[in-house]
């Protein structure tokens, strides 16, 4: 079995006890659609309905109940079985440097971490947080060894990537507009706040294109979190990615309108490849954060 399906049992083990997707996500460190998505493709390989799900309950079926003693078991047998392994390998250790965006210390950065962690405790990490567009070339550069980045077409080829998420971008307007839906948007009575870098400014602009469309532009910032706060303020609707409203102080100032045909964010962890070999960057590379 892979790593990824024990990381899918742990997930399902904990939705079984708590019958509360946003609480397991919470306490799994990881974002309800991922949650859902786990959840899916162990519906999916059992071929079976693991939970009844409505607006307000959670409940475990038959199927559910089966899979739940099965899955106790195999996490039980898999920590033994790490635990004799631990015992035969020496462990690794040293120091590691990681970069990553303050939003993705938030959203992604606890589970990968914790992953991380349990298999290699004596390694010490060293955070440092910055704007996500200084990513790669902090890699590049060696000012970091590890970063949390978003995959580009652009993206040097000295750079291996490793992908754990797919992130959706959103339309967001001001609470008091009371827009829902992109339908009800007139964008010759809306100014919007653009990007000024980074993967978004390529996205978001090419969106605009793609649908004909040339909007009012109020102002343009750098990061993401820049514009959640300006659309929050009335400044204009914006776009950014989902994770950066669900992290937002001000998330609750906002709309969320869907978009179904804008790229998403391939957020994922990045090294040189040059520097795969080396045990501590191999060690971050080579596990699955697949969840």
């Amino acid at each position: 079995m892979k790593r990824m399906d024990f990381r899918a049992l742990q997930l399902f083990q904990h939705l079984a006890s708590s019958l509360h997707f946003g609480k397991t996500a919470n306490a799994m460190f990881v974002s309800p659609s991922t949650l859902s998505r786990a959840i899916q493709r162990l519906e999916d390989e059992t071929r079976a309905t693991l939970f009844i799900r409505d607006n307000r309950t959670v409940k475990l079926t038959p199927a559910g109940e089966k899979l739940l003693s099965f899955s106790q078991l195999m996490l039980s047998q898999w920590h033994s079985l790490r635990a004799e392994l631990d015992q035969m390998n020496p462990m690794l250790s040293g120091e590691i440097k990681l970069f990553c965006s303050v939003t993705a210390s938030q959203s992604h950065l606890p589970w990968v971490l914790n992953l991380f962690r349990e298999k290699h405790p004596q390694v010490e990490v060293k955070l440092s947080t910055g704007d996500h567009g200084l990513s790669v070339n902090k890699v590049m550069q060696q000012d970091t060894d590890v970063a949390i980045a978003i995959h580009t077409p652009d993206m040097p080829k000295e750079i291996a990537f490793l992908p754990i998420d797919t992130i959706p971008l959103l339309l967001i307007a001001p609470k008091d507009s009371n827009l829902n839906t992109l339908e009800e948007v007139d964008w010759r009575n809306h100014s919007v706040v653009l990007p000024e870098s980074g993967p978004s400014k390529r996205i978001v602009h090419h969106w605009f294109s793609e649908m004909g469309l040339k909007p009012r532009v109020y102002a343009t910032v750098g990061g993401n979190e820049a514009i959640v706060s300006m659309v929050a303020l009335g400044c204009g609707l914006g776009i950014v990615p989902k994770v950066v409203i669900d992290n937002s102080v001000v998330a609750n100032k906002i709309n969320r309108i869907a978009i179904k045909n804008i790229e998403p964010y391939k957020l994922g962890l990045c090294c040189l490849k040059s520097r795969l070999d080396e045990p501590l960057i191999s060690a971050w590379m080579t596990q699955s954060h697949d969840e």
